[in-house]
This record gives C-alpha cells, structure tokens and sequence, in this order.
C-alpha cells in the first residue's frame, strides 16, 4: 500500500498491498494507495479515514489503491466500512472521503503498472508538486521487485518521497541485513520508515515521559532498586485459521523480537539528548549492544493443545487447526531471560514473555523493586511493583504496602492507580496507526525501527532461532486458557522474579 501527496508541497500518501489495496496523498493534492488484505481493510484505510474525518491530512489528499486484484472503490468501500467506525452524523465527510479514491489493477514485477500509476497520480495533482508515501503492507518476497519498480518510475520529481515498510523484516540476521542493503541501495534512511505499530501505543510512548519527566523515578530506575523488568504480551485466541502464516514465523519472530524488545529498549535506555528522532534510536540501539544473544537455557518454550473443558473449534489445539502443516515444531508461547550488560542494569534480568491462547488479554511492562531490607512486618510486606498497562484498559499503577484500615497494625497491598479510563473520561485515545501515519506525514521518525536497530535486534535472536530449527525443539504443551507452561513460571523464579499470588489489580 502507498501514500502520496500533491501541493505546493502538501503530502500523498501510497500504499501497496497483497490484493486489494489503495493510495493516499497530501501537497496541494494528497494520494493514497490502499489494499484490501485484513492489515489495510482493518487497520490502514481506517486510520486514513479517522486521520481525514479530524482534518489532519490536507484537504487536497487523495487516495488511490493499487493491487493485482481488480476491484473498484465500491469493492474498497465495502470492505473496509465496518471496521472505519462510521457514524450518522459523518455520512456526507465519508462520502468525501472516497470521492478522494480511485484503484489501478497492476502487476508487482512489471514496471508498466507502476509507470501507470505514476501517470494516474500525476493526473490527479495536475502537474503540481506532491509528496509520496508509499505503505508497503505486502509479502515480504515482493519487496525487491515493488521497491525498485517504485524507485524507477514513481519517486517525486518536486516533493518527498517516503517509504513504509511493515514488518516481518526479514527472518533472521542474514535476511534483515540483506533486505536493507537492497532497500539502502534505493532510498536514504531518512526515507524508509519501518513500522512497528506497538511504538504508536498510547502507554509504550508513554514511557518515555514516565521516566524523563518525573524525578521521582530517576534515582530507583537502575540496578540498586530494580530486582527484575517483566515485559509481556498475552493473547486469549489461537492461531484461528491463520497457523499457515503464523507457523512460518512463530511467537520470537511474531512478537518477541520487535514488540518486547522495542518496550525493553524504552524501559532501560539511557536519557537522550533530545526527543529527535536520531537522538533517541541512537540510544535504544545501545541498550541492544550491551544484550548477548539469547541461549535457549535461558528460554522456555510452548505450544497450546486443546482444552477438554473448553467449547467449540475456538478451544481445538494449535495442531488441531488444519491451516497448520502437520508435524510443525512451531512454539507458540516463549519466556525468555536476557540481561543487559551496562553500568546501570547489570544483573537484573529482563524477562520476556509472550503467547498465544492464555487465560487472558495483557500487554504491560512491570518493574520488580527489591525487598525492603530489615524486615519489621514478620514477611507480610510484598515487593514494590511499577507497572505500565499498555492493552487493554491503558494504566499506570504502582503496588505499595499499606496500614490496613481497622484497629490492626497489619500491612496491606494496595496501589496508586493511575487508570485513563477514570481519569481521563472524555479524551479519546488515537489508534497506534493514527499516530504512525500522521508520524510519517510530519516526518518524524522517533517511533520507527532505525536499520542499525533492526539489526541488533536480530543478532540477538538469530542464534536462538537457527538452533530452535536445526534441532526441531519440541515446545512444552500447555491447555488452551491457561498461564502457559508451568516451567516458564520456574524460569522466572529462578531469574529473581517472586510473585505473591494473593493481590490482583482490578482496573
């Protein structure tokens, strides 16, 4: 999918897709491509529509898909109206909307199509200066064929031209490196803009003011106060029909190696000279040096199998679902234990978790403080915890210890509870695609994945992955809505983490 823009120098925005797909763009003209796979009916023309309803794109910004399949607007309108949350009152600015869209039928690998799209959108700016976006939400083993044809017939002769690249990037470190010599080869870096929509997250860029803004927390963030970092992502759903897909990447490539590890980077970065782009990568990607790669002693890993007491083809196991190859080795659950080797968090243990069909829907970031030495309360005080809820129910809340209300001298755990829903009941809080989009129309490049980034990223998974494979680990067999594997609970106890199991916040 492809995003541009037309203007005296207003935006356009292009997006490629895996059949259907549109375009979109701002200058005094804006162009958006879009298709109609699940990523761009569900969450990319959306968040087009939702960014043009508030006015945030140009007013003169137009959207144009191109994809293999032949479709029209209608066909797009169809598709992605029930996910564009449209109400009554916003017909007439939705009709508008997709009067600003137009489809091309092309071919990825030919450059004809693409000299024709150059050709529509030049027709749609009438000769004026525009800006492309161009959303890459297809295959990944299209990508050298899409990004040199875009290179050669549709780059802006008068604005800029901007690249997003969805991931997976790549499958490993040789496949990353290679991607982005081709991709570096084509376009500076300051034109490619590698999304991973977990960065737009309200509480993941919240992190960042969390700890830079507030002096509270400046001198316990280290490894005097912190006995463990917890980062985890739990999913209440299987693969539902989509193992085919998930199977040839698994839960480290799916989440672990660009979710937890972005949120990691955030949590144990040092502060940066700036809130500029450059500034703040530069020292995420130190955080990344200082990682050795994951060893698999240090990882548990699992697969969910049916749940006898559950109802229905939602509750079959993961090789139960007949998108899945038979005998696949695929994990679909992993903990990991890694350390980061630097003055401020040597020996504290990030644990990384994450998985699919468990007992709950959870996305957070949780700090362990150490235990108050010269215990006077006879072990009844549990451990400080920090923790930031990025999904669902946005939250911020810090578990204390407490006098027990009564004639009793007894501790309770309690917390201070900083919930968005309670406090702020009116504000709406943008999609992370919102932001990301409306990121790349400004140029800021703050919340994407920078080449050097990715690249220490996947040397500290490669090694784990290539053994995973080489070896075909059998991951350990978990029920369908439970915590996961019981030895990844063991895992973490050994690292440090200790949990009380008697207090549960309620948001």
């Amino acid at each position: 999918m492809s995003l541009s823009f037309c203007d005296p120098p207003q935006p356009f925005f292009l997006s490629l897709y895996r059949s259907p797909q549109f375009t979109c763009s701002p200058n005094p003209k804006h162009l958006t491509q879009l298709n109609q796979g699940d990523l761009a009916k569900k969450k990319i023309y959306p968040t087009l529509w939702w960014l043009f309803k508030d006015g945030l794109l140009p007013e003169e910004t137009y959207f144009v898909g191109f994809a293999r399949s032949q479709l029209t607007v209608d066909d797009l309108r169809a598709a992605s109206l029930p996910y564009m949350k449209v109400k009554d009152v916003d017909n007439e600015r939705v009709s508008a909307f997709f009067q600003r869209n137009s489809y091309l039928a092309g071919r990825y690998t030919e450059g004809e199509s693409f000299s024709q799209l150059q050709s529509h959108l030049n027709s749609l700016c009438h000769g004026t200066a525009a800006n492309y976006i161009f959303y890459l939400a297809l295959p990944p083993t299209v990508y050298h064929s899409v990004t040199a044809n875009i290179r050669q017939h549709c780059m802006s002769n008068k604005g800029w031209s901007r690249l997003i690249v969805e991931k997976p990037f790549g499958r490993d470190l040789q496949s990353s490196e290679e991607l982005s010599a081709h991709l570096s080869s084509l376009f500076t870096e300051d034109q490619i803009y590698r999304i991973d929509h977990y960065l737009g997250k309200e509480m993941v860029q919240n992190l960042m003011v969390l700890r830079f803004g507030n002096r509270i927390f400046g001198p316990i963030w280290n490894r005097d106060s912190v006995a463990c970092v917890v980062l985890t992502f739990k999913e209440p759903f299987g693969t539902s029909g989509r193992g085919g897909y998930f199977d040839d990447f698994g839960i480290i490539r799916d989440v672990m190696q660009n979710h937890l590890l972005q949120m990691l980077t955030l949590v144990a970065m040092e502060k940066p000279a700036s809130t500029n782009s450059d500034d703040v990568r530069d020292e995420k990607v130190k955080v990344l040096k200082c990682i050795e790669p994951v060893t698999l002693r240090d990882v548990v890993l699992g697969r969910y199998e049916g749940n006898p007491a559950g109802e229905g083809e939602a509750k079959l196991g993961y090789l139960d679902d007949p998108t899945v190859p038979q005998g696949s080795h695929t994990a679909t659950f992993a903990t990991a234990v890694i350390y980061v080797h630097n003055e401020r968090w040597e020996g504290v243990p990030f644990i990384l978790r994450c998985g699919k069909a468990l007992n709950e829907r959870k996305a957070e970031v949780r700090l362990q403080f150490t235990d108050v030495p010269g215990d006077i309360f006879h072990s009844q005080c549990q451990r400080n915890e920090l923790v930031v809820r990025v999904q669902p129910d946005e939250a911020i809340y810090a578990k204390m210890m407490s006098k027990k209300p009564g004639v009793y001298f007894n501790p309770e755990e309690t917390e201070l509870d900083l919930t968005y829903r309670s406090r702020y009941k009116d504000v709406k809080l943008p999609d992370a695609y919102e932001r990301l989009i409306l990121d790349v129309f400004s140029g800021s490049q703050m919340h994407f994945v920078r080449s050097d980034e990715l690249r220490e990223a996947w040397r500290i998974f490669t090694p784990l992955l290539h053994q995973i494979e080489a070896e075909r680990t059998p991951p350990i067999p978990y029920a369908y809505g439970s915590r996961g594997p019981k030895e990844a609970d063991e895992l973490m106890q050994r690292a440090g983490f200790h949990y009380g199991g008697t207090y549960k916040y309620v948001a």
